[in-house]
């Protein structure tokens, strides 16, 4: 089989396709011939060693995809060879070898059926995100559930991946969602999937057409994929109360964070991680997450999809600020 390995930690640019031996599954393990691959900017993020998981090398980055069972290790049940799965979470691509292959191991504790009526590039690029902004927009309960409907979301990056999943998400809660996109292309989509407002965060006066537009509140909760300087706005746009959920820092470090803008709203701010979930927790936020959209007639946003050998190319695509997921294909 053939794959894209990381050798370095010095970027995605200095992958190399190459063959290596095929896989072979172990106890609980299946061997998918994939079909279909995502990226996420955690992967380029591991390849230039800005993420926690350090892989021994030869490396295959991929977390996200979709593939045929053509090999089962001992003691799997529950799936079988010849059937098409996608990849819901665990160490693919991060510990363990992942989808940017011709073939990849995994536990079958982490394989999901294709959703009915969805494509197979659709199951490829949604599991990561939907769990990652399920995540960020139910954290903050004990036990976790989704905001009050009404209440006001603030999603910042909000064409990315996880941007368009947790406009969707939060239009199945009846939250009022505010997205952050520079482009007014996008804006339009970003209605259409159904944010309420939606403004270009390099405005001077954005704290000012937010607050306007939520008037009389302010923002209940943040999903900020992006960081940088407009992680201050974003924090001073919060009503008492308000949280945010910390998913990507696409825009860098936070210049001159002051914490005394969290004191006398009593603001929250907390990380998110979908290794946090277990194998159960994650199978049961994924089926909400299918139904809410199925309830919506929604389906997960597809910006593009590269052939294998462009891998590159579809990473520079991603690192532009894509409209929703950026895909290889592999295979037929």
């Amino acid at each position: 089989m053939h794959a894209w390995l990381m050798d370095s930690y010095e970027g995605v640019e200095k992958l190399r396709w190459d063959e290596v031996a095929d896989l072979q599954p172990g106890p609980g393990q299946a061997v998918l011939k994939m079909k279909f691959a995502a990226l996420n900017p955690a992967d380029a993020f591991l390849a230039q060693a800005q993420y926690p998981a350090k892989p021994k090398l030869p490396h295959v980055l991929g977390r996200d995809g979709v593939g045929e069972v053509v090999a089962i290790g001992d003691g799997v049940s529950g799936v079988r060879i010849g059937e098409t799965v996608a990849i819901l979470r665990g160490d693919t691509g991060v510990e363990a070898w992942g989808t940017l292959a011709e073939k990849t191991v995994v536990e079958v504790s982490h394989l999901v059926p294709v959703p009915k009526g969805w494509s197979l590039q659709e199951a490829a690029g949604a599991p990561l995100v939907f769990l990652t902004a399920w995540q960020a927009l139910t954290q903050w309960s004990e036990p976790a559930a989704p905001p009050a409907p009404g209440s006001v979301l603030l999603v910042t990056g909000a064409s990315g991946g996880v941007g368009t999943a947790s406009v969707l998400l939060g239009r199945s809660m009846g939250l009022t969602v505010v997205g952050l996109s520079r482009s007014a292309k996008k804006a339009e989509v970003l209605k259409q999937l159904g944010a309420d407002f939606v403004f270009d965060p390099a405005e001077k006066s954005l704290r000012k057409l937010v607050l306007a537009a939520v008037a009389p509140k302010r923002v209940d909760l943040a999903v900020d994929t992006v960081g940088g300087a407009t992680f201050n706005e974003v924090i001073a746009m919060l009503g008492s109360g308000g949280c945010v959920s910390v998913v990507g820092r696409s825009g860098g470090v936070v210049p001159e964070f002051n914490t005394a803008a969290l004191f006398f709203r009593r603001n929250r701010i907390g990380g998110v991680t979908v290794g946090g979930y277990t194998a159960e927790g994650a199978k049961a936020a994924w089926s909400e997450i299918v139904a809410r959209l199925d309830a919506l007639g929604k389906r997960p946003v597809i910006d593009g999809v590269f052939p294998m050998a462009d891998v590159k190319a579809a990473f520079a695509r991603l690192n532009q600020g894509p409209m929703g997921k950026v895909l290889l294909k592999i295979s037929d």
